[in-house]
């Protein structure tokens, strides 16, 4: 399906959130799909994602995760700099304002008019495991998370100590998680503290692992891997297709 981009403003406590929307041009309504994006926000690696996604029938909603601290628009550069400036918002930024940011795509996709108001979640590194957060609420039917950072070490946020390993008891929806076994930001013992708590709570999950380094998905970059992507987005798509349906066209 061929697709358009949109900005849309959001309120959240901690501040207005710039939100890109990308969206089937045809008309009707679509399931809606919460994207969110490695450190470096909103990038051409992530945007090129989301319309494949969109493409297939689905609006999808990414938030400027660092809106408190950067201008609207603003991207960091695949680079030390640029590395070192999103790590350090990624701690800087207060948890409750992760999970805000969160309610308000929810709640603003339930009330598109071209959204059916069946919501999934999406997420790649940072935004891995911020879809995985976001597959805590309860309007959220499907979450795919790639290679999500810190969940073992529950260190997300500001004070380096969230609660996501305890709050997945809360999780209603199926997840599909993804990892690179050479990843060195999720080792395998990591991987495997997860894992475990997944089965502890006998949660609706699938769970695959690719001999890929981090960012694997980006198509940009030495660790840029095609073959391995191409494999995967058909597993995201299923998982989606089956769990919010489809949309009028």
């Amino acid at each position: 399906m061929v697709v358009t981009e949109e900005f849309v403003e959001l309120h959240t406590p901690y501040g207005p959130m710039r939100t890109h929307i990308t969206r089937p041009v045809a008309g009707g309504r679509y399931p809606g799909v919460m994207f969110y994006s490695e450190i470096f926000q909103i990038t051409g690696p992530i945007r090129r994602t989301a319309a494949l996604i969109a493409g297939h029938g689905y609006v999808v909603a990414m938030p400027e995760v660092y809106h408190e601290f950067c201008e609207p628009g603003e991207v960091f550069n695949y680079d030390q700099a640029g590395s070192d400036r999103g790590n350090a918002l990624k701690t800087t930024k207060e948890l409750a304002s992760y999970d805000a940011d969160t309610r308000a795509m929810i709640d603003h996709l339930k009330f598109r008019q071209d959204c059916t108001g069946k919501i999934g979640a999406m997420g790649i590194c940072l935004g891995g495991h911020l879809a995985f957060r976001a597959a805590m609420e309860k309007e959220v039917r499907a979450t795919a998370c790639f290679y999500a950072t810190d969940i073992h070490k529950g260190s997300l946020g500001k004070g380096m100590n969230d609660n996501s390993m305890e709050l997945s008891k809360e999780i209603e929806g199926e997840l599909l998680m993804i990892w690179g076994r050479q990843d060195p930001h999720i080792p395998l013992e990591g991987r495997r503290q997860i894992l475990v708590r997944l089965d502890e709570l006998n949660l609706r999950y699938s769970w695959i692992e690719v001999n890929g380094a981090h960012a694997f998905m980006r198509d940009e970059g030495a660790r840029y891997d095609p073959e391995i992507a191409l494999r995967l987005y058909p597993m995201v798509l299923d998982l989606f297709h089956r769990r919010l349906g489809e949309g009028d066209q």
